[in-house]
């Protein structure tokens, strides 16, 4: 599978799955949290209002953990693949946050503390790292490896 074709399948995969999952509501904010497989582990927390998240893991022993403390943040994870490893955590409002992994052995972590912050972090292949750290008001990071 070429990497476009990868990050485009996975986009699709999150498109999909995501709305139409069950999701967990307080203050307006949403959590949504779908594991296929075996060994696969997720923990959501939420302190604000209008908040999204939602984490999506396909394969086997994927770890996914994300924390929102403020208003209007959004954070999506979606992982296929095996033993890949995401940490998000948002303080502030109006942070958007992605991570996308494919592949095995993959980890990525980012952490906001601001304002309309945002970023991205796609992988594909095998035994990636990411980590992306933002402080302030309207920061964008992007990280692409493969």
């Amino acid at each position: 599978m070429t990497f476009s074709k990868a990050i485009k399948t996975t986009a699709l995969s999150l498109m999909i799955a995501l709305p139409v999952a069950g999701a967990a509501s307080a203050g307006h904010s949403f959590v949504t949290v779908q594991q296929f497989g075996i060994g696969n582990a997720a923990g959501a927390a939420q302190t604000g209002f209008f908040n999204d998240m939602g984490l999506y893991q396909n394969g086997n022993y994927n770890t996914a953990i994300a924390t929102q403390d403020g208003n209007f943040n959004t954070t999506v994870v979606g992982q296929t693949g095996w033993g890949n490893a995401a940490s998000a955590v948002s303080i502030g409002s109006g942070n958007v946050t992605g991570i996308a992994q494919t592949g095995t052995g993959n980890s990525a972590s980012t952490g906001q503390l601001g304002y309309g912050n945002g970023v991205a972090i796609i992988q594909n292949g095998w035994n990636n790292g990411a980590s992306a750290t933002q402080v302030g008001t309207g920061n964008t990071a992007v990280i692409v490896q493969n």
